[in-house]
């Protein structure tokens, strides 16, 4: 007999209960993977299209030609990570997740999508607010400060106007984005995931500190409506 709804971990944190629940859907005859932040969805295992174009996208417009460092802000499920990691010039792949709960999941393997991320020997896993590192002059590695990398790949809120924690808000601005910035080589990108459409005021704000701004919508199918649904991946270079 198939479960049809198992919780497999939950924790505190300053935002609220993050849980990880998988359950048997029969819309699609299939284990669907969740991760909830008290009653509200985060994620679903059934919609990872865009997840993937992240990494897919940002690091398509890297010009390095290997070893590349890339920070991705945001375990989730991990789809985003394993797409970096497809990229052959991708030497180094650090993922910065504010849950200690999240990391655990991966580190004991709890995702079969993803089985094998968290021992890859180019992955680190870091337990830290990346909004507070990427506003800092310190920025992502306490043990080189002011280190640089070829991309920084952000897939946290659900958009640049629709936050899970209020603080993060200071990072969408122009002084935000300039002061992560800094922790771009020159000519490196950064990428970030929205549930909503292109927004015209966050665009004019990346324009202002960026080159090349892009905005790209990516369709996937939407088993549940039966018709097709969109996020958007932004990506833009750093002059």
């Amino acid at each position: 007999m198939t479960m049809r709804f198992e919780e497999l971990g939950w924790r505190d944190s300053p935002m609220g209960e993050i849980s990880l629940r998988r359950r048997f859907d029969p819309e699609v005859q299939a284990e669907v993977y969740e991760v909830k932040l008290d009653d509200e969805f985060l994620m679903s295992s059934l919609f990872t299209v865009a997840e993937r174009e992240l990494s897919h996208l940002g690091l398509a417009r890297v010009e390095a030609g290997g070893d590349l460092d890339v920070i991705v802000g945001g375990l989730g499920l991990g789809y985003t990570a394993l797409a970096a990691l497809e990229d052959p010039r991708v030497r180094e792949l650090q993922v910065v997740e504010y849950s200690e709960a999240v990391i655990d999941w991966h580190e004991r393997d709890l995702l079969p999508d993803t089985v094998g991320l968290a021992a890859d020997e180019r992955v680190r896993l870091v337990c830290a607010d990346f909004f507070e590192a990427a506003m800092s002059a310190e920025g992502f590695d306490p043990e080189r400060p002011g280190r640089q990398y070829d991309a920084i790949l952000l897939d946290i809120d659900h958009s640049p106007s629709r936050f899970l924690h209020s603080p993060h808000a200071a990072f969408y601005t122009a002084e935000g984005l300039r002061a992560m910035a800094a922790h771009l080589k020159p000519e490196g990108v950064f990428a970030i995931w929205s549930d909503d459409p292109p927004a015209p005021e966050f665009m004019t704000v990346l324009m202002g500190v960026f080159a090349g701004v892009k905005a790209k919508r990516v369709w996937f199918d939407n088993p549940y409506t039966g018709g097709r649904s969109s996020n958007t991946v932004y990506t833009a270079i750093r002059a």
